[in-house]
């Protein structure tokens, strides 16, 4: 399983994913689910990954081979006017992708090579948006209503996000935010798990303002595990008494 999350906020984007791919509890491995593309002072693309590990590769294969290919940068990511055909062009993929390895297999109806994605971006002269896409090639964009996207085992994290996210946070209380709904759904789903991937992408900037992973011997990810283990249990404490004798 996998948990990754996008996020925009007024000063640009933040994301993160976990890095845990598991076929069952004796075959566990680490897999980056986060990848970018840059072109400095004009782009910066990224895109995160969940479900088949075969199908998300092969998307994330054939984008890598086209931002290298002279002949094939006009369906290049590099190239796409607007972050919208960007999205177009992922989905497109993964469309095809999923049916390529359904007919291969004689599984025409089954969701074994299914995945998602998000794609995350700024390019020059036009705002930062996030999408998230869906197996079958089409896709959402992020709003004021909807702000962050989640793929993969979202709902540990998800009430964290909700009560905490605020779109004029600072990327540091994000990052924050963020860590503790990762911290979550790996303390109540295995499947997750470090190290985390985080990157930072400020507004007009085109590249990464922090770029980083996260270990599991990380201080600061340490000390937020700990910090809010202890701020639940204090809370509960706080809250009223239930007595049997209530009416």
């Amino acid at each position: 399983m996998t948990y990754c999350v996008g996020m925009v906020l007024d000063r640009g984007l933040v994301l993160m994913s976990d890095t845990r791919t598991n076929s069952g509890v004796d075959n566990i491995s680490v897999f980056r689910k986060m990848f970018s593309w840059q072109v400095p002072g004009e782009r910066i693309i990224t895109i995160m990954t969940a479900g088949n590990l075969a199908t998300t590769q092969a998307v994330v294969s054939q984008l890598e081979e086209r931002a290298k290919t002279p002949e094939e940068r006009s369906n290049s990511l590099l190239d796409a006017p607007t972050m919208f055909q960007v999205a177009t062009e992922v989905g497109r993929l993964l469309k095809d992708t999923i049916l390529a390895s359904r007919e291969a297999n004689g599984q025409e109806g089954s969701g074994q090579f299914a995945a998602s994605m998000i794609v995350a971006g700024q390019i020059k002269g036009m705002e930062p948006r996030l999408f998230m896409i869906y197996p079958e090639g089409n896709f959402i964009e992020a709003s004021y209503d909807t702000p962050f996207f989640q793929i993969g085992e979202t709902k540990y994290g998800r009430p964290i996000l909700i009560r905490g996210y605020d779109r004029s946070m600072s990327f540091e209380d994000a990052v924050k935010l963020l860590m503790v709904s990762f911290d979550s759904t790996l303390k109540a789903n295995l499947s997750v798990g470090l190290p985390l991937d985080l990157m930072v992408i400020e507004r007009d900037q085109y590249e990464p303002l922090q770029q980083r992973r996260i270990n599991a011997d990380d201080p600061y990810y340490q000390s937020i595990s700990a910090s809010w283990s202890d701020a639940l249990r204090s809370a509960f404490n706080a809250l009223p008494d239930y007595s049997f004798d209530s009416k």
